[in-house]
C-alpha cells in the first residue's frame, strides 16, 4: 500500500508536467511529432504487410532498455522482441495483413508521447485483434517506440 501513496503523486506529476508542455509547446510542433509518430507506425504497418519484421522492428528504440509486455509476460531488449515477434510470426501467412484503427496520439512533451490504438491481423483461418500502448520516445534519429503494452481480445464462444 505504501507504493501507491508514493508512486500516485510522481503519476499525478507527471501528467501534469504533460499537460503543462502540450500546453506550452507551439501547435506546429505537436502537429510535428504527431506527424512523426503516425508515419512509424504506417512504416511498421507497411513493413508487417510485406512481411519483413526487422523493417518492423526499426520503429522500436534498439537498446537492451526496450520492453514488450502482453499476457505471456515482459520482454526485455530489442534482441528478444525480434526474437518474441520472430517465433510468434516464423511465416508469411502467420503475420497475416495487419491494420491499426483508433489511434490517439498524445505527446506530453517534446521527446516523449504515448500512443493508445487498436490492432487486427487478418489471416486465412482467424482475425485476432486487441489494444495496445506505446510509449514513444525522440532520439536523434527520430521517434521509437521504448514499451509496448499489447493485450489481445478473448473471443467468447
Amino acid at each position: 500500500m505504501i507504493w501507491r501513496i508514493m508512486v500516485l503523486p510522481i503519476i499525478a506529476s507527471l501528467g501534469a508536467a504533460g499537460l503543462l508542455a502540450q500546453q506550452n509547446a507551439t501547435p506546429t510542433a505537436l502537429q510535428s511529432a504527431m506527424r512523426a509518430i503516425a508515419g512509424v507506425l504506417q512504416q511498421q504497418v507497411a513493413d508487417w504487410n510485406r512481411g519483413d519484421i526487422p523493417a518492423f522492428m526499426a520503429g522500436y528504440w534498439k537498446s537492451a532498455d526496450t520492453e514488450f509486455v502482453n499476457d505471456s509476460g515482459i520482454f526485455q531488449g530489442w534482441d528478444d522482441v525480434l526474437k518474441r515477434y520472430q517465433t510468434n510470426y516464423p511465416t508469411r501467412a502467420a503475420m497475416g495483413h495487419l491494420t491499426f484503427s483508433g489511434l490517439e496520439i498524445h505527446v506530453l512533451c517534446p521527446d516523449s508521447a504515448y500512443v493508445i490504438g487498436k490492432y487486427r491481423l487478418d489471416r486465412e483461418k482467424d482475425h485476432p485483434q486487441g489494444v495496445f500502448t506505446l510509449i514513444f520516445k525522440k532520439f536523434p534519429q527520430g521517434w521509437r517506440i521504448v514499451n509496448d503494452h499489447t493485450t489481445q481480445f478473448r473471443m467468447s464462444k
